[in-house]
This record gives structure tokens, C-alpha cells and sequence, in this order.
């Protein structure tokens, strides 16, 4: 099982990395186009700051805040687990560890994402019946774990590029599935 998905990891990374600069543009500014059938205004999105060949996220981040919707960004903890800030926008951003970037304001903790209506999660690929391919961290799962004890049920969404959405990803035991694929196309119900 951690071979099928470290193959896979490798796989769809050197697929991303082969990806040109303009279509990661172009794929980044479709994203934000869906801001409107991810959240409405005045609720919460549990979001995250792109880096390297991911799917582009600050469009999006952008797009959902000027719908007013509140964006919760993470904040990598020593432990690999997330705490979280409010987003205020590009400038009040500053590079963190791992080459990640991070809101400066004020931490809300970690059980702050418990209050979003809908959480966007990284990933590599995701398949039909929702189980996604992270990177391997164990942060996220962290995350649908705290989710799972606290009763809450927000929208599970994953930013990926079209073939990303695959027939099968590896599953474990601890996977838990996620409701939504959001690809340039538009979002995708899965399950």
C-alpha cells in the first residue's frame, strides 16, 4: 500500500512540475471562477496558500473574500499539526517553513476549522468515491479527524487539475472521503 501510493505521489508530482507557468496561471484564475459555488457570502472556508505546481489558490482566496466569506488560512505547527488565521489578504502573508507562506494575524487554534462550511483540502489526486491522495504529511488527516470528533460536517473540497480527478487512489483504513473534486472545469460531487 505505501509503495502504490509513493508511486503515485511521484507520478502526479513530475506530471504537476511539467506543467508550464501559463497554464498553472490559467488554471489558478479558472479556480477563483468558482468562488461563488464554493461558499456564500458571510460564511467560513478553511482554505490554503498554493506552493509550487499545486493547483494556484490565491485568485481563489481573493475571489471568496471579496464575496465575504471568511477565509481561515493554516499555520503549520512543530508537531505537523495546523492551527489557523483569518486571511486579510496578499500583504499580510509572510513566508514560514517548508516554503510555505502564512497569515501574520492573530492564531485562532486549532479547533477554528471546526467552524468552517466548507474546508478546502491539498491533494494529488482524488478519485470517484472521494478518497484523496495527500501528500503524505498527516496534517490534513489531523484536520478530518478533529472534524469527525467536534460533529462537524462541513463540504470537503480538493483543488486539482483535470486528470487528477483518477479511477482509484491506494486506501487505508483512516482514509476518510471527501464531498467535492474543484477542477478548472468546475466542482464535482463525489461518493
Amino acid at each position: 500500500m505505501h509503495n502504490e501510493k509513493s508511486d503515485l505521489r511521484t507520478r502526479l508530482l513530475t506530471e504537476r512540475r511539467a506543467l508550464s507557468p501559463e497554464g498553472r496561471a490559467e488554471a489558478a484564475r479558472a479556480l477563483a471562477g468558482h468562488a461563488g459555488e464554493l461558499a456564500a457570502p458571510g460564511t467560513t472556508v478553511a482554505a490554503y496558500v498554493s506552493v509550487g505546481a499545486e493547483p494556484g489558490t490565491r485568485p481563489l482566496l481573493d475571489a471568496l473574500r471579496a464575496r465575504g466569506v471568511r477565509v481561515l488560512l493554516p499555520v503549520l505547527l512543530p508537531d505537523n499539526d495546523l492551527d489557523w488565521a483569518a486571511y486579510e489578504g496578499p500583504q499580510a502573508l509572510a513566508p514560514a517553513g517548508r516554503g510555505l507562506l502564512e497569515p501574520v494575524g492573530p492564531r485562532l487554534g486549532p479547533e477554528a476549522v471546526t467552524q468552517a462550511s466548507v474546508v478546502l483540502l491539498p491533494g494529488l489526486a482524488v478519485d470517484r468515491q472521494g478518497l484523496r491522495l495527500g501528500r503524505g504529511g498527516g496534517s490534513y488527516d489531523r484536520v478530518l479527524a478533529r472534524l469527525a470528533r467536534a460533529g462537524a460536517r462541513p463540504v470537503l473540497a480538493v483543488l486539482l487539475y483535470e486528470h487528477e480527478l483518477v479511477e482509484q487512489v491506494p486506501a487505508e483504513p483512516h482514509d476518510r472521503p471527501v464531498d467535492l473534486a474543484v477542477t478548472p472545469s468546475g466542482p464535482q460531487r463525489l461518493g
